[in-house]
């Protein structure tokens, strides 16, 4: 009797779980053959800089269908959604693309609202899509592009979630290729490691085929589990995985704490970022990411890029 309760508890929870999946709206799947669903820069007259594959952050909230329908995901066929990525897309390719080859691709990304409900089960399930759509822009990429080149992965927030998700998506043939990958605000979680052996954290600043992770706060109380909950993390101001202070722009200090794995920083505000809806720019500065240490990074890129080239004799 038991038994046969709980699988007609269950089926009602199909049933509703479907009831609502319905009311939502999935928009088109992207083309990655279609030269619309990327932004590209090239920088690279030289020949000897990387490819860099870029993933951007969240910038759409849930909306609504003509017809009613929710939607929890970003339209890469609408024009308006597009250009709103396209803002992070232009302003990380202007310190990332010289001397390198920039790729973007433009994917359905899911809201800022799924992200506000913190709610790991809700966020898992809504993000499978966007990830797949990514691991298909990457593979369109990587079929196409000069693999005699270093490869470098990036991305910020949802983003940084696209790049652990890829690193174990990626064949080892890939993973042979890879100079770095940077996890700017998110998470590498003690599972994801176990899961992927790929997935191996910088320790310094020359080596290659790791994993660059940060998470930038005012205090480590102000840390974000949902975004920030990360077991690994180094300082990319002065490449340390200790809680050796570093001085960026002069006035700002950056010092990593060992035991939470994020950024402390202080002489910096971050006051040009405002807090979201109570989720993000709250003690931490998250907004900050790939622009505060734009120039770290930017250097950084090409010295993992050399050390790619020399070690595999390119």
């Amino acid at each position: 009797m038991n038994y046969r309760l709980c699988i007609s508890a269950l089926l009602l929870a199909l049933a509703q779980c479907c009831a609502w999946a319905a009311d939502e709206y999935v928009p088109m799947a992207p083309d990655y053959g279609n030269p619309m669903m990327w932004h590209t820069a090239d920088g690279d007259t030289a020949g000897t800089g990387a490819d860099v594959f870029y993933v951007v952050s969240t910038w759409e909230t849930d909306w609504t269908t003509a017809d009613g329908q929710v939607c929890h995901s970003a339209d890469v066929w609408n024009a308006e959604h597009r250009r709103r990525m396209g803002i992070e897309m232009k302003r990380a390719a202007a310190y990332m693309s010289p001397g390198n080859r920039f790729y973007a691709p433009y994917y359905r990304h899911t809201t800022i609202d799924t992200w506000i409900t913190a709610n790991e089960d809700t966020i898992h399930r809504r993000t499978r899509m966007p990830m797949k759509d990514v691991c298909d822009a990457f593979d369109r990429f990587q079929a196409q592009r000069d693999k005699s080149r270093p490869l470098i992965i990036v991305g910020f927030s949802q983003g940084g979630l696209a790049v652990v998700e890829l690193l174990k998506h990626i064949d080892d043939g890939t993973y042979r290729q890879l100079a770095a990958a940077y996890v700017m605000g998110y998470k590498v979680t003690p599972q994801d490691t176990a899961e992927c052996r790929r997935i191996r954290p910088a320790m310094g600043e020359t080596d290659t085929g790791i994993v660059i992770c940060y998470n930038t706060v005012k205090d480590v109380r102000y840390a974000n589990p949902i975004i920030s909950a990360t077991c690994i993390g180094i300082n990319p101001v002065n490449w340390r995985t200790d809680d050796t202070p570093a001085t960026l722009h002069d006035t700002i200090t950056v010092r990593l704490s060992p035991e939470h794995h994020v950024l402390v920083v202080s002489g910096y505000s971050g006051s040009e970022y405002k807090p979201y809806r109570g989720f993000i720019n709250v003690g931490d500065i998250h907004s900050c990411e790939p622009w505060l240490y734009s120039e770290c990074i930017a250097r950084n890129i090409a010295v993992r890029a050399r050390q790619w080239r020399k070690a595999n004799g390119k």
